[in-house]
C-alpha cells in the first residue's frame, strides 16, 4: 500500500484551521439549526475573519463536510492498495463500512444518529452532500479502470460506480447503516433476481 507524503507545517495548520471552522459551524447548526446560523457568526465564534471562513469553504454548506478530497482520495485507495484476493465489491464494502465505523467510534453511536438525522431532515445540506459525493464517479470509475487494465472506464464500470455513490447516500438516510450497506453489496454483488426469488418463495407464491 502507498503512504501519503506527511504535510508540512503550513499545510498542517490550513488542514487545521479547516477543521476548527467545520466543528464550531456544525456545533452550532445542530444546536440552532443551518438556516438561523449566520457566516460572521460562524466566523466571530472560531475566531476568524468571514474571509478566513470563505478562504476554506466555497459556500455555507460546505462548512459541514470539512473532509471532501480525503474521502475521495480514500475511496479510490480501497480499490488502488486493497489485498490480493480481494474484489473491488468487497474492498468498497469493507471501506464504507469503516467510515460508518470510524463515525460512531469518534462521536459515539447517538451523535452519529443526530447527525446524519440533521443532514437529511436540511434539504440544502443533503443535497449538497448529494452532490458533493457523486463528484467523485469519475475518480472512481477511472480507478477501477485502471486496475482492470483498461484505458478508459467502460459503461459497466460508470453504471457500477454510480450505483456505488448512490449507495452511501442510501446508507445514510437510514438508521441500519450497516444493514442498508450489507443488502446493498449483496444486491451488486449478486444481481436483483436471487433476491427476487427469495422473496416469491418466502410468500408462497
Amino acid at each position: 500500500m502507498t503512504n501519503p507524503e506527511p504535510l508540512g507545517r503550513r499545510e498542517r495548520k490550513k488542514a487545521a484551521t479547516r477543521k476548527a471552522i467545520s466543528d464550531v459551524a456544525t456545533k452550532m447548526f445542530l444546536e440552532r439549526g443551518f438556516d438561523n446560523v449566520s457566516i460572521r457568526e460562524v466566523a466571530d465564534a472560531a475566531d476568524v475573519s468571514p474571509t478566513t471562513v470563505f478562504a476554506h469553504f466555497p459556500q455555507k454548506e460546505a462548512l459541514v463536510f470539512d473532509e471532501d478530497d480525503e474521502q475521495r482520495d480514500r475511496l479510490v485507495a480501497a480499490v488502488r492498495d486493497r489485498r490480493d484476493g480481494i474484489t473491488i465489491n468487497r474492498a468498497i464494502h469493507d471501506f464504507y463500512a469503516t467510515e460508518v465505523g470510524a463515525n460512531i467510534d469518534e462521536h459515539g453511536d447517538d451523535v452519529a444518529r443526530i447527525f446524519i438525522r440533521f443532514l437529511n431532515e436540511t434539504p440544502a445540506l443533503r443535497d449538497y452532500a448529494a452532490k458533493m459525493w457523486l463528484r467523485h464517479e469519475d475518480a472512481l470509475a477511472a480507478a477501477i479502470a485502471d486496475d482492470l487494465g483498461l484505458t478508459e472506464p467502460t459503461a459497466e464500470i460508470r453504471v457500477y460506480s454510480r450505483f456505488i455513490l448512490q449507495m452511501l447516500l442510501l446508507v445514510n438516510e437510514h438508521d441500519d447503516q450497516l444493514g442498508i450497506l450489507d443488502a446493498g453489496f449483496t444486491v451488486l454483488e449478486n444481481g436483483w433476481a436471487p433476491v427476487e426469488a427469495g422473496i416469491v418463495e418466502s410468500n408462497g407464491r
